[in-house]
């Protein structure tokens, strides 16, 4: 799944930042509910726990994605100025 995730472009930071903002639609939601209905503190405190919940979720698939981001890094290693050169003098000469 992580790799899928990895393929359609979504990012570590994506994920970071969808904690981020769960935490505070969690604290904003919590507001809203107890202030304008009349439902009282329960109902508010169900809707910030269950809008809380995501946030460790995201930093979780985050961490996975960082973790997919690196490991493709270290399977593809960047060839320096002298590889390449050598690289590409021994394809000039291959048809030789």
């Amino acid at each position: 799944m992580i790799k899928k995730l990895h393929q359609m472009g979504i990012r570590s930071s994506h994920m970071y930042t969808a904690g981020v903002v769960s935490i505070g639609l969690s604290c904003g939601s919590w507001f809203l509910s107890k202030n304008t209905e009349a439902s009282g503190l329960d109902r508010a405190d169900r809707w910030g726990i269950f809008i809380g919940e995501w946030a460790p979720t995201f930093i979780a698939l985050g961490v996975a994605l960082r973790m997919e981001e690196t490991h493709r890094d270290l399977d593809e290693p960047e060839m320096g100025m002298y590889e390449q050169s050598e690289g590409m003098r021994s394809r000039s000469h291959a048809g030789v």
